[in-house]
């Protein structure tokens, strides 16, 4: 009688477990699309040295069919520089484009023996390889902006005209960014040879290879480049206005949508309040044409 007892329990023990399971999973199943809390991610790491990481802002309600994703590249010179640096880029894009992710990226700086080119090229692909290969568990779709200031606009650039072969990119925002490495401002300098030697591995490009012309954005355009909108200074003393028109003609040539606005003032750090505004409005407005979003 009380083996018979004991076979009852465990009879009836084993019933509940399968029904308290299936209710669960049927609850889940209920919630499918739950809306998920918006997301801050630190200093997420996506490589060996300290500087490869970015900081990953995930919005709200976010989902992977609609929600796209802002880079931001920080400039100094391919040498200095942090991602803190564009902390108003982030409060702006979090205000005003409240439903993209925003991943604000730092790279590996140029150094002794540490070139720039094509490190941190590719430390920008790494970084769109990890989002992409995390897009299930951040609920995020693989399609990118990139917005970069000086330094950050060059590597911005030679990363969508030539090493975005599946064209996930699909806006390129260069503000005061270095496009021709060929042009008599660098050219004519009598240290620029010595610069590009520290700033390029030569080893990992051609033979005899013409490096200047091969890191110069505006002189690799193609039908493939992305929508591209530029930004100058009529008076730069550090990137010419001359660039801008050099990238500017190329996009024309090729057919790819572009918009380019000069200010008047140098290097970005001097334009007036009303140009920055026009800046922000203008960069708004090509985000929302070439990342759309489908907001139900």
């Amino acid at each position: 009688m009380k083996k018979q007892l004991l076979l009852f329990i465990a009879f009836y023990m084993s019933i509940f477990l399968v029904t308290s399971c299936s209710t669960n999973d049927d609850t889940a199943d209920e919630n499918p699309n739950q809306i998920l809390e918006a997301e801050t991610l630190l200093n997420v790491s996506y490589g060996t040295n300290s500087k490869q990481v970015y900081d990953l802002y995930l919005p709200q309600g976010r989902t992977q069919e609609n929600t796209k994703v802002i880079i931001l590249v920080h400039g100094g010179g391919w040498t200095s520089g942090d991602k803190s640096d564009m902390s108003q880029f982030v409060n702006l894009l979090r205000e005003n484009h409240s439903d993209y992710a925003i991943a604000n990226i730092n790279y590996v700086l140029a150094g002794f023996g540490v070139p720039a080119f094509p490190n941190q090229f590719l430390d920008l692909g790494r970084v769109i390889s990890q989002l992409t290969a995390q897009q299930n568990e951040l609920q995020i779709q693989p399609q990118f902006g990139l917005i970069g200031t000086s330094a950050g606009a060059h590597i911005s650039l030679m990363y969508d005209y030539v090493y975005d072969t599946s064209n996930q990119v699909k806006f390129v925002a260069n503000i005061v960014g270095p496009t021709d490495f060929t042009d008599p401002f660098y050219a004519d300098d009598p240290n620029f040879p010595l610069a590009l030697q520290f700033l390029v591995d030569a080893s990992a490009y051609p033979q005899n290879a013409n490096l200047a012309e091969t890191v110069s954005p505006a002189l690799q355009v193609s039908a493939l480049s992305s929508p591209t909108i530029l930004f100058y200074g009529d008076q730069d003393p550090i990137v010419p206005l001359s660039n801008g028109q050099t990238l500017a003609a190329s996009l024309n040539t090729q057919g790819t949508a572009n918009e380019f606005t000069v200010y008047q003032g140098g290097h970005g750090d001097d334009w007036s309040q009303a140009d920055y505004l026009d800046l922000q409005l203008k960069l708004e407005d090509f985000i929302q044409i070439h990342l759309p979003l489908e907001i139900n």
